[in-house]
């Protein structure tokens, strides 16, 4: 048996979840969240902690039994804290601004990259570091990537967009001729 999928989620004061057919909802102090869950797999939802069982032992079944159990306990987790993701921006010259709903990016192109970030994900920025926050992991996730593909760091000299916690392999460059 799944060793995630046993564990059960933990209900923190303060949220709400309801179960309606096969449509999940957690209500907290960030915000809302819904998803609907595998046919695979039985949530049982009580006033403390919600419990997952699968109703076969075969592949799928087990597979989705584990994610299950962790998509809603980011949801959980997500209405609750929230998450939050930090880039970093190198490279002469490379800025970020937010204006509103939209991220305004100098990356070195003879044009500004205008990115409309998703309803429920934030931007701020301060000097070279670009924070994204939200209440939906999957969803800042996708973001995260998405503004990093615009740029993605080179092994040369780390130009470029990446994570904050990420590692650039670097690459030698040429040797000047003897």
């Amino acid at each position: 048996m799944s060793r995630i999928g046993r564990k059960p989620v933990t209900i923190p004061s303060g949220v709400q979840v309801t179960l309606k057919e096969k449509k999940l909802t957690v209500k907290g102090p960030k915000g809302e969240l819904s998803r609907v869950v595998p046919d695979l797999v039985d949530i049982k939802v009580d006033k403390v902690a919600i419990t997952f069982e699968r109703k076969s032992d075969d592949g799928p079944t087990r597979a989705r039994h584990g994610l299950a159990r962790a998509l809603v306990n980011n949801m959980v987790e997500g209405v609750t804290k929230g998450f939050e993701r930090k880039l970093e921006i190198n490279g002469v010259g490379y800025k970020a601004e937010v204006a509103g709903a939209k991220l305004n990016l100098s990356l070195g192109f003879s044009h500004p990259v205008v990115y409309e970030l998703p309803k429920g994900i934030s931007a701020k920025v301060e000097k070279n570091q670009l924070t994204l926050s939200g209440v939906d992991r999957e969803l800042l996730g996708q973001t995260a990537a998405k503004v990093r593909s615009f740029r993605p760091p080179e092994p040369y000299k780390g130009k470029g967009i990446k994570y904050l916690e990420e590692h650039i392999k670097r690459k030698v460059g040429k040797t000047g001729a003897a």
